[in-house]
């Protein structure tokens, strides 16, 4: 292409650390090329999305976001939340595709096994990861005395992810499909897949991939 496509990120967690904001679109530039990602967050929600309630609250911050992004341009957006918070509704509303990261792990996970395990920040799958992976979702499983995204930074929270994983292997999972983006922040699928001999899906290559292919499709 003779230019990059500008597609936008919303982060469910509010920050005022640029490289924070940015980390989810460097990954995604990194992987894809062709994309240039605006990355934008949600106000006054500096733990995130880690339960029903904050949610409910982050959703109409990111309604009212989306259609900023749509207006800068961009060609595709993405949630950046396994919970796919909003997704219905901003396909509704926006003239432009929407994907969420929950939807994205868990549809890529199915094209490369049928046992998916799901590595959690909550107690269950979030429900769109769930509904999508159906009788290949064989086993859950959360790190220990993680409740947030922020939970996972340092090398504790990693190992308790590490540990997590090796559950899943366990029962029987041939693919792991990360259902938080904080995990794609920590970068720790690479090592994942290392300690545990299976593929791992990280949400926001995942989502990455389905926005390269919405953003560029007619190009």
């Amino acid at each position: 292409m003779d230019s990059n496509v500008k597609i936008g990120v919303i982060r469910v967690l509010t920050t005022q650390d640029e490289k924070f904001l940015n980390k989810h679109g460097r990954i995604i530039e990194e992987a894809y090329p062709s994309l240039e990602v605006i990355s934008r967050c949600i106000e006054d929600q500096p733990e995130g999305i880690y339960d029903e309630r904050t949610e409910k609250m982050a959703i109409p911050k990111i309604l009212k976001l989306a259609p900023k992004l749509e207006a800068e341009d961009a060609k595709a957006i993405i949630v950046s939340c396994a919970a796919d918070p909003g997704l219905r509704e901003l396909r509704k509303t926006l003239k432009i595709p929407v994907i969420g990261a929950g939807s994205a792990t868990a549809s890529l996970a199915l094209t490369y096994g049928d046992k998916v395990g799901t590595l959690t920040l909550t107690e269950e799958t979030p429900a769109p990861m769930k509904r999508i992976l159906g009788e290949h979702l064989v086993a859950e499983s959360k790190p220990k005395e993680v409740k947030t995204t922020l939970d996972l930074v340092g090398e504790e929270g990693k190992a308790r992810a590490y540990e997590a994983a090796g559950v899943l292997k366990r029962k029987g999972a041939e693919v792991i499909a990360l259902s938080c983006t904080g995990y794609s922040t920590i970068g720790i699928a690479p090592e994942l897949e290392r300690r545990t001999g299976i593929l791992v899906i990280d949400p926001i290559v995942a989502s990455g991939l389905f926005a390269w292919h919405a953003a560029t499709r007619l190009k």
